[in-house]
């Protein structure tokens, strides 16, 4: 999905905030994009900034306040912290290759994958979840336009994840019962003692 906004794209924009489980945007079921337009490609422009910045490797319009059907990922940049002269750090980017998947729609699901997931809505929280190993996936880019793409290993965890996000679904409900409750119960004490 290379096009030129995204060949063009420059770790640069406005770092959004971060919605933080239980939030109720969390949990509805997102709209899909009609407009392909400005507000579109600068908001798709912030949450890769976001996401980059955070750091992760995905990150849905939901988690940033906008319930609309669209995430961004890349699952391949590269992240370097470097300490300075002057003892101060600073973090170095590389290797981009971001993705933008607008109104997603999963065609095939097969196999079976556990592999151990975070959320940037759920900071500090990581689990194994359970996956579809293969997924093929039809959606659309930044100007509309229709592509399919088939995935594995990362990339298709990555893909169902943030998928989720836009079906009102944070990973941790995908566990048990029983480790949902438990998770769900550290979280909170650990977002208690941050206030």
């Amino acid at each position: 999905m290379k096009n030129n906004f995204l060949d063009n794209y420059k770790l640069e924009g406005e770092k959004l905030n971060i919605v933080t489980y239980p939030a109720p945007i969390l949990k509805k079921i997102a709209q899909p994009v009609t407009e392909f337009n400005d507000e579109l490609h600068t908001l798709i422009k912030n949450m890769l900034f976001t996401m980059y910045h955070a750091p992760g490797i995905g990150l849905a319009a939901p988690q940033v306040g906008a319930s609309i059907r669209m995430f961004v990922l890349d699952i391949w940049f590269e992240r370097e912290k470097v300490t300075l002269a002057d003892e101060s750090v600073e973090y170095r980017y590389s290797e981009f290759s971001p993705m933008v998947f607008i109104n997603p729609v999963f065609k095939n699901k097969s196999g079976e994958v556990i592999h151990e997931e975070g959320c940037l809505s759920v900071p500090g929280i990581y689990e194994d979840v359970k996956r579809s190993e293969l997924v093929t996936v039809k959606y659309q880019d930044i100007f509309g336009e229709h592509h399919e793409i088939d995935a594995d290993e990362l990339l298709s965890v990555c893909l169902q994840h943030e998928n989720d996000h836009l079906d009102g679904i944070v990973f941790i409900e995908r566990l048990s019962f029983l480790k949902k409750q438990l998770l769900e119960k550290k979280f909170l004490k650990q977002q208690q003692k941050k206030k």
